[in-house]
């Protein structure tokens, strides 16, 4: 596998306020990103060489940004990878830069939700039987209720990862939800699909991120406090996980595949012990205990724990979704793994006000996709 580490860096980043943007059009949010990407780098849409574009919607290509943010005439590419769409656009523009193909690159996540009609991920039918009725509740709720026989997880850890989230995501201004909850609430609420209530699930929400790369030899011509791009993880397993007989529902090995590629890249051995903070795929609370188990920020079986003892709290071990995750900050599906590196980057750049990870030199973004099939794992650092 070639070497990715210090060969790319990011030097801008935006994001659009992700939640209900009735008000806003699908261009309306990739102007907002964009545009404050591309102020953040000093460049202009002219300075563009390539762009690539992470949406679950088959509707969109490479126009969406080439319109939006007048950047015509110049190659867009489209990427579509269930849930990690916006980060597989990002590790495809990393590889394109470091090729030496282009300098200057733009990345844009996005995807409507609330009012387009959408929602969530299309059922994986390609098997004949197995997938008709599956949702995503359902399907993390099945993992959640046998991470709770194997190994005594309770509701309670679980609502912890809610609480903590929302902490952490009304100091956001950017997020979806802006409020404090508290554990009562959280297992009173309405149940899902059992054991998951609904401050169990991410929301369905409209946004926009973007970020803005070029070869490290000339990020400090765009600006000092760059980011550098230290590992780029891609797993792809079976269709569906829950498929293959003997499936554990445990764990998704997609994530610690990608993992594993994006360590050995970054040159990490301890992730514990190496990476600052961790933005992941939240998109329900078990769905966080179980990536510090698949990240490899402890051992199998030990999430409800690492949760429960504050490790994964500000100022804890490892923070995990300082700026909310997705249970807060919410999930428009491309957008989601493009506003993880928008976070980490600006935490890495100490830009991030009250929930600012202390001395933050290293973070990791990682996005679950679809029923549990796709891994992505970025890993980000200072110079």
């Amino acid at each position: 596998m070639g070497d990715i580490r210090d060969r790319v860096a990011v030097v801008g980043t935006g994001c659009a306020k992700f939640g209900e943007n009735y008000d806003m059009s699908i261009e309306d949010m990739i102007v907002a990103a964009g545009f404050e990407a591309l102020e953040d780098a000093g460049v202009a849409p002219g300075d563009i060489q390539a762009a690539w574009v992470g949406t679950l919607n088959s509707a969109f290509s490479g126009t969406s940004l080439g319109d939006a943010l007048k950047i015509q005439n110049i190659p867009i590419t489209r990427v579509e990878n269930y849930c990690a769409s916006g980060m597989d656009a990002f590790r495809n523009a990393c590889f394109a830069v470091a090729s030496g193909a282009y300098d200057v690159a733009l990345v844009v996540g996005f995807e409507k939700l609330r009012d387009s009609g959408a929602r969530g991920i299309p059922n994986t039918r390609n098997h004949p039987m197995l997938a008709w009725g599956v949702t995503a509740p359902n399907l993390f709720a099945l993992a959640a209720n046998r991470h709770f026989h194997k190994y005594g997880t309770t509701k309670s850890q679980l609502a912890k990862v809610a609480v903590k989230n929302h902490h952490n995501g009304a100091m956001n201004k950017k997020a979806h939800f802006q409020m404090e909850i508290d554990e009562e609430t959280v297992l009173n609420a309405p149940l899902i699909s059992s054991p998951l209530g609904l401050f169990d699930c991410c929301p369905t929400t409209d946004g926009a991120a973007a970020a803005v790369i070029c070869r490290t030899d000339i990020a400090k011509s765009f600006r000092d406090d760059y980011v550098l791009v230290k590992g780029l993880g891609l797993a792809v397993t079976s269709g569906a996980p829950y498929f293959k007989p003997g499936f554990e529902y445990d764990g998704f090995p997609a994530t610690t595949l990608a993992a594993r590629q994006a360590y050995e890249q970054a040159g990490i051995k301890n992730p514990l012990e190496e990476i600052d903070l961790a933005e992941t795929h939240d998109c329900f609370t078990i769905t966080e205990i179980l990536n510090y188990e698949d990240l490899l920020f402890c051992e199998k079986g030990k999430g409800g724990r690492f949760i429960e003892e504050g490790h994964s709290a500000i100022g804890g071990k490892l923070p995990v979704n300082p700026s909310g995750g997705l249970k807060s900050s919410g999930h428009p599906i491309g957008g989601t793994g493009v506003r993880m590196i928008y976070e980490v980057t600006r935490q890495l750049q100490h830009r991030v006000g009250d929930r600012q990870v202390k001395d933050a030199q290293v973070g990791l973004a990682h996005n679950l996709g679809g029923p549990g099939a796709v891994g992505c794992v970025t890993i980000l650092g200072n110079p």
